[in-house]
């Protein structure tokens, strides 16, 4: 996390919080050279190690204002860019059963709009008008990191900098690469949504001045100190990718407290797509119970929803190899030149679909995938009137289609798959091959994992389709032409 690049500030706020500190933290100074209160070193905030000692690392400083005794501990591993230090992540401290609670979080540790606002109504009015959740996040914290170690948050910012806001392969999100280190993303969509999100922040970044006159709170707290005269937009674009990369999404909640960074949540847990342990606002605090055995020093996993990899990538920073919900998009469009398009959007919507219909792609289920899109296909494909009439009037999407028109809907989804294919610099093949080298850069390597498993699902709808051609009963007949066949991208 970049939020370090921030300059101290010339004046100070008081602090935001006071609390009494439980004498284990604050009279037996040996417990923090164990791994139960033991210092952390900063990443990027510069802070002697006599410092480090005083302050003692996360979970000390939760201890000291509230954190309940819990099952687990701070451990640290490696980054895969030795450039980096290693980066903590959080492990069990005992042997731990189903049902087990791993840590409670009080209220008191837990940073949501409400407590950043002041004003639950303000924080639903801004959120929706204005800016996301994450950017007000991102530019409380960033207030908060000009107060130094005089922030009641500094201990939690310190460890977020360590962090760096990088996922499990120690790997900053797309949203931070240069452009060189983008073109390991060469034929993904993933790099599209890249500078899609980009765009998006910079115009949230636009809006900061705005909110910060609405938010009377944040006014108050931090006078004068206006967002885009404080920060520049890379700092900004910095700090919001930490805190999307450990942000929560609880539920049940209201919508003031739904996103919340938790400490000892993301990114110090892992991730696992088969895991269903998430963090749980549970009444004044956040609990994690697991679904799973572990013995005393497994890093604990919890599940972050049924996000595809590109989006892991984007939000965290990691790729999932094993993961369930990976997915592509495939979009259809109906021609908006034909003559029948009308009487075919309505044929759509009477089954379902759209103008323009955006097709889900699942891992392990692409023949149903492309059995799906077929319908529709065949819809646009339709020129006959009198054929327009006969769809229109039946109950289902089956279209009377000729064989050389069915020909016709397969051989253009398996240009489409090719076309897609050849748009990546890289073959399967290669991929696999690059892969197997140990001193693969971690961004490309992240980045080559994720446009592996894409090109798996790609040839896998190819093979599919080609499958269905194969099926056809005569082999001999020609494609027909189609003035107005769906696009599709």
């Amino acid at each position: 996390m970049e939020l370090s690049r921030i300059p101290l500030p010339i004046r100070y706020s008081p602090a935001l919080h006071s609390f009494s500190a439980p004498s284990f933290c604050n009279n037996h100074r040996a417990l923090r050279r164990t791994s139960y209160c033991s210092a952390s070193n900063s990443d990027t905030l510069v802070a002697p190690k006599k410092e480090e000692e005083e302050h003692g690392d996360l979970k000390c400083w939760m201890h000291k204002h509230g954190l309940p005794p819990c099952k687990v501990v701070l451990k640290e591993k490696p980054s895969l860019d030795n450039t980096h230090k290693p980066i903590h992540y959080v492990a069990a401290s005992e042997d731990l059963q189903v049902g087990d609670v791993a840590f409670s979080v009080p209220k008191s540790l837990v940073v949501t709009l409400e407590r950043v606002l002041g004003n639950e109504t303000i924080a639903e009015l801004l959120t929706t008008n204005k800016l996301s959740e994450l950017a007000c996040l991102a530019l409380y914290l960033m207030y908060e990191k000009k107060q130094g170690k005089k922030s009641f948050w500094y201990p939690y910012i310190r460890e977020l900098d360590r962090q760096r806001g990088r996922g499990q392969l120690a790997v900053e999100s797309p949203l931070l690469w240069s452009e060189s280190e983008l073109a390991y993303l060469t034929g993904s969509p993933t790099k599209a949504d890249v500078l899609q999100r980009a765009e998006g922040i910079k115009r949230e970044y636009n809006e900061l001045d705005t909110v910060w006159f609405m938010a009377g709170s944040l006014f108050q707290q931090y006078p004068y100190d206006i967002p885009t005269e404080a920060f520049p937009y890379e700092i900004f674009k910095q700090a919001f990718v930490a805190v999307q990369s450990c942000v929560v999404h609880l539920q049940k909640v209201s919508l003031a407290r739904r996103f919340a960074l938790v400490p000892l949540g993301p990114p110090l847990l892992a991730y696992g797509s088969k895991c269903k342990a998430m963090l749980t606002a549970v009444d004044d605090a956040v609990e994690l119970v697991v679904d799973r055995s572990y013995k005393a020093g497994d890093p604990i996993v919890v599940w972050c929803g049924p996000q595809p990899n590109s989006k892991l990538l984007i939000n965290y920073g990691f790729v999932d190899e094993d993961n369930s919900y990976d997915r592509l998009i495939v979009e259809a469009a109906l021609s908006t030149e034909d003559p029948q398009y009308q009487d075919k959007r309505m044929v759509a919507q009477r089954n379902g679909k759209l103008s323009i219909q955006v097709f889900h792609v699942n891992v392990g289920k692409e023949k149903d995938a492309v059995a799906n899109m077929l319908p529709y296909l065949r819809l646009g494909y339709v020129s006959d009137p009198s054929e327009m009439q006969s769809v229109i009037s039946s109950q289902g999407p089956v279209c009377p289609m000729s064989p050389c028109m069915e020909r016709a809907v397969l051989d253009q989804l398996a240009d489409y798959f090719k076309i897609r294919l050849a748009g990546y610099p890289t073959t399967l093949t290669e991929d696999e091959s690059m892969l197997t080298d140990g001193n693969l850069n971690p961004k490309k390597r992240v980045a080559t994992q994720l446009v592996r498993l894409e090109k798996k699902m790609l040839h896998a709808c190819l093979q599919a389709t080609i499958d269905f051609i194969n099926q056809l009963p005569d082999h001999s007949v020609s494609p027909c032409p189609a003035p107005y066949a769906p696009t599709l991208k």
